[in-house]
């Protein structure tokens, strides 16, 4: 308990005890801060240790500027990556407009090359004449030969000379006139022989003395060569 003695506090017995022990401690710290040197903030800062802030107001200080200079650092950074966007943006745009007037160039040049020549048409193929298989087709088709040859003939003097000598029968044979008798009768509808047919063949036609166009075509140039022309014969030849 305390007790008042003209105006002023006593201590009690434990409170003394209390001071005592504080004012021995304080003693002992300001021996102990006397003894060791402090280190100065030059000190700190030549072996890289940050300066501990002093006092709530020196550390508000520091964060400020440490927050500033994050915000500077973005503001920068988000300045570059702008002008990054920027050019990328003005590099895409100039490759797509190059890209189109290379396209148009080539438009322009496929439009001016001239066309290629087509190449010159193959000669079309003659078309075969048809010839129907009896009498008159088998003369019209002879004659033909016989006029890419040269050879005169006439379609009525070949007729005549037909029915007279085999009446038209592409296989008929002569076995009883003097080239039977001799062993080469006379063959075909213009009753020619072997040696002669083989002689007077005009090429082109059948070497079988029993083909229609074959036999006309060869027994009319042997005609031609020893009287002119069938036209000429009227007779056996």
């Amino acid at each position: 308990m305390r007790s008042t003695v003209s105006g002023y506090t006593a201590l009690s017995k434990a409170h003394k005890f209390s001071a005592a022990g504080l004012v021995t401690a304080a003693g002992a710290a300001a021996l102990t801060f006397a003894l060791v040197p402090q280190a100065s903030a030059a000190d700190a800062h030549s072996a890289g240790v940050a300066p501990v802030a002093l006092s709530a107001q020196e550390f508000g200080v520091t964060q400020d500027g440490e927050l500033a200079k994050a915000a500077d650092d973005a503001a920068v950074k988000a300045g570059v990556d702008a002008k990054a966007a920027v050019k990328a943006k003005a590099d895409a745009e100039a490759k797509a407009k190059a890209d189109r007037e290379r396209a148009s160039r080539s438009i322009e040049r496929k439009a001016l090359k001239p066309a290629a020549k087509p190449a010159p048409a193959k000669p079309a193929a003659p078309v075969k004449k048809a010839y129907t298989d009896n009498l008159d087709g088998w003369i019209s088709e002879s004659l033909d030969v016989l006029r890419s040859k040269g050879i005169p003939a006439s379609y009525e003097g070949i007729k005549r000379n037909i029915m007279r000598e085999s009446t038209g029968n592409p296989r008929a044979i002569n076995d009883w006139d003097v080239n039977a008798v001799n062993g080469v009768p006379s063959k075909g509808l213009l009753q020619i022989i072997d040696p002669t047919f083989k002689a007077y063949h005009v090429e082109g036609t059948s070497w079988d003395i029993y083909d229609p166009v074959a036999n006309i075509t060869a027994s009319c140039n042997y005609a031609a060569d020893k009287y002119g022309s069938m036209d000429n014969v009227n007779s056996a030849y």
